[in-house]
């Protein structure tokens, strides 16, 4: 895709301070992850036609008593399968023996937007950007295209991953009753997923009540009351791939009428939109199908007089791409128009309904707030869906929540 004489720079962030001489725990870039497996920080990967060659961290007997053992340098070519490996204060030494005068030089910072965007805190990255500044061009377009179609081990891991989360889920609809507080929900996921060998893959929403309406809401402190609903938008990584599922479902375990009314829409909604999915078919079709249906609803229900006042109670996107980032990388727009779903494709389907105190919509109605989200994998006759491990239909949550 680059050309024959075109090299490409990749590289990892550094390690970021949360406080004091405390860290968070590291995540590798996830273009650098992709293209090398490497998960060390403050690491950069060379490539061309001719050489694949790496800089990272040298060996330090104190630093790896204390962090942990590094790769380093000699065990690189046979661990990494590079040509050659060197320590990553000497890139600037040898990065002239790899890129021949006049190529074009494919680059961005980790973490960034593209290649003029300095905010991760790897101290080369500003450097490159000024040595090879005439020369630079931005490689995120390339390797997006790429991540978009998922390999079978890429689907191994996200099934996994939903699978994994799915499990959470179920477990929490267990484990919700009255009394409890939105954080001992969320710590079921903390539990279920680092006993899964595995991590969030996003702060975990987990909103009761009126709460289910803040789209980003992750106070998650609030009493579970009696009567109300409880979303929870919770998902994990295995090998750096993330699941992103959303559930709603009444804390009590017993859907009431108007509860059911609204769940039904969202769900109705979301199971067309799902059936949209298949090669061929506009990456937007899913998001138009629950539009239509969530709009002729909320009318026939009389919460809504017109498909204009949809954005009051449906605000976002029905779905995004899902892979090495929850909100994935890859255009849905290709030369100004959506582009259509192909095999390999991961998408999420994630329609909702929010409803906020308004004098002029029955009371009943007030601060229900419903999301169901589903990851999907575009096959080649249509689609599967990965999270269907987690229970959704109304007969199946009431039946998993029963006291009895």
């Amino acid at each position: 895709m680059l050309g024959h004489d075109a090299v490409v720079i990749v590289s990892t962030n550094s390690e970021q301070k949360r406080n004091s001489d405390v860290t968070y725990p590291f995540r590798p870039d996830s273009n650098f992850w992709y293209l090398t497996g490497f998960i060390e920080p403050d690491a950069i990967a060379v490539f061309s036609k001719d050489s694949y060659v790496m800089f990272l961290r040298p060996k330090d007997e104190t630093k790896e008593i204390w962090n942990g053992i590094r790769l380093g340098a000699e065990l690189a070519p046979e661990i990494l399968l590079v040509n050659q490996a060197y320590d990553i204060d000497t890139f600037f030494d040898h990065i002239d023996s790899f890129t021949k005068k006049g190529s074009a030089i494919y680059y961005d910072a980790p973490g960034g937007s593209g290649w003029k965007d300095h905010s991760s805190t790897n101290i080369h990255n500003k450097r490159i950007h000024s040595l090879f500044e005439s020369r630079l061009k931005p490689l995120n377009p390339f390797v997006s295209e790429m991540r978009l179609i998922k390999d079978k081990e890429e689907i191994k891991n996200m099934q996994d991953a939903a699978d994994l989360a799915s499990e959470a889920h179920i477990n929490a609809m267990k484990e919700s009753i009255p009394g409890l507080f939105e954080h001992n929900i969320a710590s079921v996921f903390d539990s279920h997923f680092r006993n899964g060998n595995s991590e969030h893959s996003y702060p975990p929403i987990v909103a009761s009540g009126e709460n289910a309406c803040i789209l980003h809401y992750t106070e998650n402190n609030k009493e579970l009351k009696n009567g109300d609903l409880l979303l929870i938008d919770a998902g994990c990584e295995i090998n750096g791939y993330a699941s992103d599922i959303t559930r709603t479902f009444p804390i009590n375990g017993k859907f009431n009428d108007a509860q059911r009314e609204i769940y039904d829409l969202v769900l109705s909604a979301q199971k067309s939109a799902i059936q949209s999915i298949r090669p061929g078919v506009s990456s937007n079709k899913p998001h138009e199908t629950a539009c239509q249906i969530i709009t002729d609803g909320l009318i026939k229900l009389g919460i809504m007089k017109s498909p204009e006042d949809l954005t009051k109670f449906y605000m976002h996107n029905t779905g995004h791409w899902l892979g090495l980032d929850v909100h994935d990388v890859g255009s849905k727009l290709v030369n100004g128009e959506f582009r259509e779903f192909k095999s390999g494709m991961v998408t999420t389907v994630e329609p909702g309904i929010y409803i906020r105190r308004d004098d002029k919509i029955d009371p009943k109605y007030w601060g229900i707030g419903v999301r169901i989200e589903d990851d999907v994998l575009v096959t080649d006759k249509g689609n599967h869906v990965l999270s269907q491990k987690a229970a959704k239909e109304i007969n199946e949550i009431e039946q998993l929540m029963s006291r009895q």
